[in-house]
């Protein structure tokens, strides 16, 4: 059996390879490399998805919803896994999307439905909670999300990838990725750790946030939709998402308020940290999507994509890495060093800002700094630092000494 520990070092591993490819990404504005920038760009995307993010969820529900009978059967799923990861890795950069990478990521897609089938037939739940409701969903979002790859064959051939249906696939697929997925996911983690430590929220308080996001991410796919100028309907189905979302919010907030002294009780100081950060970002994330739903704001994101990069990095590596790291920590799969950590947050904090404001200087029409791609490279090298350190922490011999670093 392939023990938990063990998949969220590889989990990590392509967490460092995306940032390595992502710093690559960066330097392709100051210096002359000999790749394929399209290339690189469908890799780090891939790798950091399908990789990391993938992995380390599905090693979190491995260990924490499989019933331990059924995990030696885990284990030829998780290879075949692997296969298909590591085959996207190596023909992406040569090929972009061809025969081999369209093979590879068919065959992930494939693995991802096993997965999905082999946690419905062997997750050892209460069907009840709502830590279950959560992680069932995001599976089921996570399925649906493969319609988006799945039509992209058939739009290229029928309609080519310049139409905006191909376009329109590639959105549908990161919304139910991002918002879906990644977002019901680490919910349900949350919810499942204080059911775990005793804590029982009332239904009154976590039903109606369930049913408030679960509404409000099928309606945002429609904000994926406006730079098309569609139907006024779509605009008001985008709305009505956003504004199902602010009330998701809203429930959540109570949650917070009511449990807030049990809630601190139960994670360390420095965990309770990383999630008041975690929701501080989401709140941004709302607000972000929010001012998306009107009309100037969503033709503003068409023509600056600084803004749509900054705002999927703030999901990617602030919202879900952050979480993914501290649920590692706090289920005891991985060493978690303060001081790496803030390194990693301090890189991602700064290049947010960098490219939020390039994006202002684009909108705005202002000159920007000296050196700026430089100073954007120098702050983002920090996170595969800091990631590396984490690594480091974790291949070292005192590994199964799972304590918080001064």
């Amino acid at each position: 059996m392939i023990k938990a520990k063990t998949q969220s070092i590889v989990a990590l591993t392509y967490f460092i390879v995306a940032s390595l490819l992502g710093i690559i990404l960066r330097l392709f504005s100051t210096t002359s490399i000999n790749a394929n920038y399209k290339y690189i760009v469908h890799t780090h995307s891939h790798i950091a998805l399908l990789g990391w993010v993938y992995i380390g969820l599905t090693t979190l529900i491995f260990h924490l919803f499989i019933k331990e009978e059924a995990k030696k059967k885990y284990s030829k799923l998780f290879i075949a896994t692997q296969v298909t990861i590591i085959g996207m890795l190596i023909s992406f950069p040569i090929t972009g999307y061809a025969l081999y990478s369209i093979i590879f990521s068919t065959l992930f897609l494939i693995c991802s439905y096993w997965f999905f089938i082999f946690f419905r037939k062997n997750n050892s739940s209460n069907k009840e909670s709502i830590s279950f409701k959560f992680i069932n969903t995001s599976l089921i979002f996570m399925v649906v999300s493969s319609v988006g790859p799945w039509a992209l064959g058939g739009i290229m051939n029928t309609l080519g990838n310049s139409s905006h249906w191909y376009k329109n696939a590639i959105y549908f697929y990161l919304h139910f990725q991002y918002n879906g997925w990644f977002l019901f996911c680490l919910f349900g983690l949350f919810f499942y750790f204080l059911e775990k430590k005793g804590i029982q929220i009332h239904k009154d308080y976590t039903f109606p946030f369930y049913k408030y996001i679960l509404i409000s991410c099928i309606l945002t796919v429609f904000l994926s939709f406006l730079w098309i100028k569609p139907p006024k309907l779509i605009y008001l189905l985008s709305t009505l998402g956003v504004v199902y979302q602010v009330i998701a919010l809203i429930k959540l907030q109570l949650i917070i308020n009511n449990y807030k002294k049990i809630i601190l009780n139960v994670f360390t100081p420095f965990i309770v940290k990383l999630l008041k950060f975690v929701y501080l970002l989401f709140i941004a994330k709302v607000v972000l999507q929010f001012l998306t739903s009107i009309p100037y704001f969503s033709e503003l994101t068409l023509q600056i994509k600084d803004f749509v990069i900054g705002y999927l990095h703030l999901i990617f590596l602030g919202i879900t890495s952050t979480s993914l790291l501290a649920f590692f920590y706090q289920y005891r799969l991985i060493q978690l060093s303060k001081k790496w950590t803030s390194i990693y947050l301090l890189g991602f904090i700064l290049s947010e800002i960098l490219i939020f404001y390039k994006g202002f200087c684009s909108w705005q029409q202002l000159s920007m700094i000296d050196d700026y791609f430089v100073i954007l490279i120098s702050v983002s090298t920090l996170m595969p630092i800091g990631i590396l350190g984490i690594y480091y922490y974790n291949i070292k011999p005192t590994f199964s000494t799972l304590k918080e670093s001064p």
